[in-house]
């Protein structure tokens, strides 16, 4: 059986321990050997990043140094155009073969929209959703027709995940970290502390480059 690959994506603006944290768990929880890291060029859904994409990719790189569980794929870095997870998918899918066990990683947040996403159904042919749970969100969507897809393909037994290339959604019973980027932009740019928010090469790089101070 091919190990299962998981690729994880974000504005990552800046990367810190609410990232990689539950990811970490999650790996371990599942049995995931290798996640694949991919920082948003230009994300659809939400304001554009304060730090260009070469920043993003050198603070990933730092976050990541010494965790070999992660993978940095910069290939929504080279597009000037929106970052959608359908297309991405569909190309990784693509290179890894119909067999491949692939997945995707999402907050419990993101899957109540995700009938909102581009071409979303497409992305459970390509991809199982591995959703970590997020305190204070509903377990339900809020359309039937979206539940009822939701239940057709969710599974509780990870080893689902191993088995098939792709089609099943996840629930992991991961931990909340109560980071967020907004929340460290904010705090430096009052020159505030976030030495337990994310890795300290990070902090240092964001310092260096004086990112985050109005």
């Amino acid at each position: 059986m091919t190990a299962l690959k998981a690729m994880y994506g974000g504005t990552f603006d800046p990367v810190h321990y609410g990232h990689l944290k539950p990811v970490e768990i999650l790996a371990n929880l599942i049995g995931l050997s290798r996640v694949i890291i991919m920082p948003n060029n230009v994300p659809p859904h939400r304001p554009q990043p304060e730090a260009t994409s070469a920043q993003r990719k050198a603070m990933l790189e730092l976050a990541i140094a010494d965790k070999p569980l992660f993978e940095l794929d910069e290939r929504e870095l080279q597009r000037d155009t929106p970052s959608y997870t359908s297309e991405t998918l569909k190309a990784w899918r693509s290179e890894q073969g119909p067999t491949q066990p692939l997945a995707f990683i999402i907050g419990q947040d993101s899957l109540l929209n995700f009938p909102s996403w581009h071409d979303y159904e497409s992305i459970l042919e390509n991809a199982h959703l591995l959703v970590c749970r997020r305190p204070g969100y509903p377990m339900t969507m809020k359309e039937e027709a979206h539940q009822q897809w939701l239940e057709r393909h969710l599974t509780h037994n990870a080893d689902d995940l191993h088995c098939a290339p792709a089609g099943k959604i996840y629930l992991a019973e991961t931990p909340w970290f109560n980071i967020s980027a907004t929340l460290i932009r904010e705090r430096l740019q009052k020159g505030g502390s976030c030495d337990e928010m994310l890795p300290a090469s990070v902090l240092a790089y964001i310092h260096a480059q004086g990112l985050y101070r109005s």
